[in-house]
């Protein structure tokens, strides 16, 4: 008596489409993987320590290094 029959959940899901639409509803979705996906990659980012985390933090370092040098540069 209190659990939901496979019917409840069919007109659940009935009542959703047709009060959202199905393109919102794939909105929605593609919105939600995407939430997931760069929280899956934030945790993973997380987990590296800053000599694993490649080469892109070294060339920021020098990119900046090398722009402050330059604007102390005579003109």
């Amino acid at each position: 008596m209190g659990g939901l029959s496979i019917w409840h959940w069919v007109i659940v899901l009935v009542i959703v489409v047709l009060v959202f639409g199905t393109k919102r509803l794939k909105n929605v979705g593609k919105d939600v993987g995407e939430a997931v996906k760069g929280f899956k990659q934030g945790m993973s980012d997380e987990d590296k320590t800053p000599g694993q985390l490649g080469d892109d933090s070294k060339r920021n370092e020098q990119a900046s290094e090398t722009q402050r040098n330059d604007d102390n540069a005579p003109r």
